[in-house]
């Protein structure tokens, strides 16, 4: 059994549904949801599906060995950022080098890096006139946004569409497309 620890620090559709994906899977489980925000949505969508919760300030997180004593307790082989906004501390991103992941709201390299999330990102690319947009899913190293990608999937952007409305589309790529390259990934361990 490989067990996922997933990192979030918003309302957690994302890892609600990597939790929901992987429930009932025989050889992938995601005991652990790791949060730096004791109020954000994530903590009661993983309560609310068994999934135990550890919330912890930045300065704990800065704190060498404050993470990896946590990965260790749920005896964590693979980490999934989902929404998470915090630098990962370079002593995870070493103990976990090629079994550290992220999915970002856009094509990397382009629209990334330190500031670059949410509705930030889909403001960005629209103001640039891009065409299309997408997710990358992406190996995380010590610095944002910067590990070689693993998937991008891809949508238009057609006149009219909102940083709202371009947000939904990439969404469902997120939805659709998350959790069955994490599985492939874990599998090819």
């Amino acid at each position: 059994m490989k067990n996922i620890a997933i990192f979030a620090s918003g309302s957690g559709t994302n890892a609600e549904n990597i939790i929901r994906y992987f429930s009932g899977n025989k050889n992938i489980a995601t005991p652990v949801v790791l949060c730096n925000k004791p109020d954000a949505g994530v903590l009661e969508r993983a309560s609310r599906l068994g999934v135990a919760t550890e919330v912890f300030t930045a300065a704990q997180m800065r704190t060498p060995g404050f993470i990896s004593g946590i990965l260790d307790r749920y005896a964590v082989d693979y980490v999934v950022l989902a929404g998470f906004l915090l630098l990962v501390p370079a002593e995870v991103t070493e103990e976990y080098r090629g079994r550290i992941v992220n999915i970002h709201p856009a094509l990397l390299p382009s629209y990334g890096g330190k500031g670059m999330y949410g509705d930030r990102v889909h403001e960005a690319v629209i103001a640039a006139g891009e065409k299309r947009s997408g997710i990358t899913i992406h190996h995380v190293t010590e610095n944002y946004d910067e590990g070689a990608n693993i998937f991008q999937a891809f949508v238009d952007i057609t006149p009219g569409d909102t940083p709202a409305s371009l947000a939904a589309k990439i969404h469902k790529l997120e939805y659709e497309h998350f959790p069955a390259v994490i599985e492939r990934e874990i599998e090819q361990l």
